[in-house]
């Protein structure tokens, strides 16, 4: 698996909040990539074992996914906004069965 350089894009100061808010995006489509990966792999095997561990990883990065969004917002207001909008104004209703 590649490995992302971890200085590739450091810069001689410090991030501002808005340059930071970016980077974390980042962070947040790497978090949904690995979400996707490990679903791919739990609806491809049959192993109860395995499963177990890639549900507790997947979890994982759900997790870490939350996070990044709510230091989003706080980086970002903004984007908060526009966040605390969208919900506000979409209703999403659950399908009958």
């Amino acid at each position: 698996m590649p490995q992302t350089n971890p200085f590739h894009s450091l810069v001689p100061r410090k991030l501002t909040d808005s340059e930071l808010a970016r980077s974390i995006r980042l962070n947040i489509e790497a978090e949904l990539d690995a979400i996707n990966l490990y679903a791919a792999h739990l609806d491809a095997t049959d192993n109860e074992e395995a499963k177990a561990i890639l549900r507790h990883v997947m979890d994982e990065e759900r997790e870490h996914a939350a996070l990044f969004w709510q230091l989003i917002a706080r980086l970002d207001p903004e984007q908060a906004q526009h966040a605390q909008q969208q919900s506000q104004g979409v209703k999403i209703s659950k399908p009958q069965e």
